[in-house]
């Protein structure tokens, strides 16, 4: 099935409009200048009529006049004593003037000429009754074209934003539900193994674990458990901020990645974190600042696995007004072609990732901590940056 291109069929169809209405507009144009011409070729045959004093060159004069009037595409009723219609001119039907329906259909068409142009000349010899030329009911009509030609547009656009913000809102969800099923999927796993572990003898166990080692590790699954849920159920919430230490939050956090970092490989990964005293607070939620620094590092990581390196995590002050935590890793960057898209759900450089990590830690910096999360260039490697709000700014 052929995927539309919005934006390129929105700039077609604006291109079309364009180019329809600069036509349009252009034949309008050409349209007053021949009336122009018109007017100069009356006032030559009235100059000439007034100029000459041969009768018959009058006469010609003025048939001449006449011509260039009925050329002109005026519209034009000629009605004697009476209100009966004698002649026409430019009406776009036909009508028979002999006939009483003839002259009932062109005298209620002339009361509608009366309405916009007064008639001139003396009813009880002879009235011309007239109506716009064809050129000034186009120009009439441009405006209402110019609003159609809008209209269309902004709701053709209404529309494409409207679809793209559920396409962008059902990709979201999909990648919520993918992330919630892998983060589930490990402490499901070890339930499993640990249940099938119970299941022998005591003296087929591994390492002969007894049922007081076996209930304690499974406590650990179900606590973990427990913090997915709780993350999932903080993330589709309005959650209480309260004052936090950026210092403890990042100590947090470098006690969960304790035990995930590789350090005795020869491919080890090295943690740096260089956190000043005194900052000043922040305003959050620490389960979820946790996660939205935990899946940036975990990003970095996945850049650093399989060639080892250093991630730095450093926080300073900015203006007295914000924290900014960056978070720097030595790996080989972000490929240029997702930059722009990177905090996009569904955008991942892993070729077994689903794209949710960076959206949900965009998500929870911006959209509950009001701070601000961006990819920084210019730096070797990569480097991510995390402004919060000071508390007491």
């Amino acid at each position: 099935m052929l995927k539309i291109q919005w934006p390129v069929a929105l700039a077609t169809m604006f291109l079309v409009l364009l180019g329809w209405y600069l036509f349009y507009t252009e034949s309008i144009v050409r349209a007053l200048e021949d009336n122009a011409e018109r007017l100069s070729e009356i006032y030559h045959e009235v100059q000439a009529g007034l100029a000459t004093m041969d009768q018959s060159a009058a006469i010609t004069a003025m048939f001449n006049l006449q011509g260039i009037i009925i050329e002109s595409g005026v519209p034009l009723v000629i009605t004697g004593p009476g209100g009966l219609a004698t002649a026409f001119e430019n009406l776009d039907f036909e009508v028979d003037l002999d006939s009483p329906e003839g002259q009932r259909e062109i005298l209620a068409y002339t009361r509608s000429l009366d309405a916009a142009h007064p008639p001139v000349g003396d009813p009880n010899v002879q009235q011309i009754h007239f109506g716009s030329t064809p050129e000034f009911e186009s120009l009439r009509r441009i405006p209402w074209f110019q609003a159609g030609g809008m209209l269309l547009t902004a709701l053709i656009g209404f529309v494409v934003i409207r679809s793209q913000r559920r396409a962008e809102s059902e990709k979201a969800w999909t990648s919520m539900a993918r992330e919630l099923a892998h983060q589930l999927g490990t402490p499901l796993s070890s339930l499993a193994g640990w249940l099938e572990v119970l299941s022998l003898p005591v003296d087929e166990r591994p390492g002969g674990l007894r049922d007081r080692e076996i209930a304690g590790s499974i406590g650990e699954d179900l606590q973990r458990l427990e913090g997915i849920s709780h993350r999932f159920e903080l993330i589709g919430t309005e959650p209480e901020l309260e004052s936090l230490s950026v210092r403890q939050v990042v100590s947090d956090l470098e006690q969960y990645l304790a035990s995930r970092i590789p350090k005795l490989s020869r491919k080890s990964v090295e943690l740096v974190v260089d956190i000043p005293p005194g900052l000043p607070r922040v305003q959050g939620n620490e389960v979820l600042l946790i996660w939205a620094l935990e899946n940036v590092v975990k990003n970095a990581l996945d850049a650093l696995a399989g060639r080892g390196g250093k991630i730095t995590i450093y926080a300073r002050e900015i203006g007295g007004k914000w924290i900014s935590l960056r978070i720097r890793d030595t790996g080989p960057g972000v490929d240029p072609e997702i930059r722009d898209k990177l905090f996009e759900p569904g955008v991942t450089t892993k070729s077994s990732g689903w794209g949710v990590g960076l959206a949900l830690s965009r998500r929870i910096v911006e959209g509950v901590h009001k701070g601000r999360i961006e990819l920084l260039e210019g730096f070797e490697g990569t480097t991510f940056q995390i402004r919060l709000p000071a508390a007491d700014a």
